[in-house]
């Protein structure tokens, strides 16, 4: 498309953000990644993502299976057995910190956008990743559908027990930098937004404060959607 020639900007609402991330880390002309015909033709860039503003998205997974009926007959059969891998979508982004290696060897699809499965991670989608201008992470502080709440902020739960929590920088997915969340922080280019309200509770006035700023060319104007807020 003509219109997204010089990049555009994504925005994911609860596990829409697996899909955006997918779509940044997995498909070829995402990330700013120089292509021929554009070479020769303008010098510019290839369709690719600027700013992904992420909000309560699941983003370090759900500790627990969600959604309804589904989740009695998930939990019977195995939450990462094929079959239930395969028909219900909440099972590709749950992680359960008491099964972790169930987790990577059985989760089809939130190990593999982490870039957490051993011996398999691709230094591409870390590399797509880490070419965003701009990561906006929103999380809700009475999340009702997200849990932890922190995962939002790529916070989860300690390896082996659902009783401690960690902040995304103690994780090991940060410590690490698996899919480059340490370094986009370390640039700066990663905010924390915490609100008020449960699961996708956003007023217009938050729209207009922390999202809208990163829906338009240059840097925010606004100085609170530019911080860090906790």
């Amino acid at each position: 498309m003509n219109e997204l020639q010089q990049g555009y900007n994504l925005v994911g609402l609860s596990q829409g953000n697996m899909v955006a991330r997918g779509l940044i880390e997995f498909c070829d002309g995402a990330p700013p990644v120089r292509i021929l015909s554009q070479l020769y033709f303008n010098n510019s860039f290839s369709l690719y993502v600027k700013n992904f503003i992420s909000i309560g998205g699941p983003n370090a997974g759900v500790a627990a299976c969600t959604g309804g009926p589904w989740c009695a007959g998930a939990g019977g059969v195995g939450i990462y057995s094929d079959y239930v891998q395969a028909h219900y979508a909440p099972s590709g982004y749950t992680k359960l910190p008491n099964d972790i290696a169930g987790y990577l060897k059985g989760c089809r699809y939130l190990p593999k956008l982490n870039n957490e499965i051993p011996n398999a991670t691709n230094p591409i989608y870390k590399q797509r990743f880490t070419s965003l201008k701009n990561l906006v992470l929103i999380m809700f502080e009475n999340d009702n559908v997200i849990n932890p709440k922190e995962s939002s902020w790529f916070g989860f739960y300690q390896d082996g027990t659902y009783s401690q929590i960690l902040p995304p920088q103690q994780t090991n997915l940060y410590l690490e930098d698996t899919f480059g969340l340490q370094t986009l922080d370390k640039a700066g280019k990663v905010k924390f937004i915490k609100l008020p309200g449960i699961h996708l509770g956003m007023d217009i006035q938050e729209m207009q404060q922390y999202v809208a700023p990163y829906l338009i060319d240059g840097p925010p104007k606004n100085k609170a959607a530019a911080q860090v807020v906790h």
